[in-house]
């Protein structure tokens, strides 16, 4: 289940941040996408809502949402990124390098790995992102 716009205001506000129209209207359009999309989307689909916001201002957000754990954010085939609503549980992600499709997945056991990367490294690692790509079902298809 995907974090609510409630929570993430609510968040937000114990973070110390405004919750002003700009980021509301911009937390609207990232909670009722069911996919992934690029700050320039977001900004598209934004100004429908309320007209005037800048790119700079949907940066600024996404950096703010994504830092709070808010947000999901991930690399595209592209090189750029594109967000979605966080899962309220831990989650990663298969991408498609045809069409760009994600499906999300939640059963991950790295702990092993973790316990094992810290010991020989030193590091104290608070977390990991896990992606895959290749190419879905239907695009596989395709080329067949």
């Amino acid at each position: 289940m995907r974090l609510t716009e409630k929570k993430i205001v609510e968040v937000l506000r114990q973070s110390g941040y405004k919750i002003t129209p700009q980021r509301r209207a911009i937390l609207e359009v990232i909670t009722h996408s069911q996919e992934h999309l690029t700050p320039s989307a977001i900004l598209e689909k934004v100004n429908y809502i309320h007209p005037g916001i800048g790119l700079v201002t949907v940066y600024r957000t996404l950096e703010v949402l994504s830092n709070l754990g808010l947000i999901c954010r991930m690399h595209t085939a592209e090189g750029c990124h594109s967000y979605k609503g966080a899962l309220q549980e831990h989650h990663h992600h298969l991408t498609c390098t045809e069409c760009g499709r994600v499906v999300e997945f939640t059963n991950c056991d790295l702990g092993e790995l973790e316990e094992r990367l810290s010991a020989q490294t030193g590091f104290n690692i608070e977390s990991h992102l896990l992606e895959f790509l290749g190419r879905c079902r239907d695009c596989q298809k395709a080329v067949a």
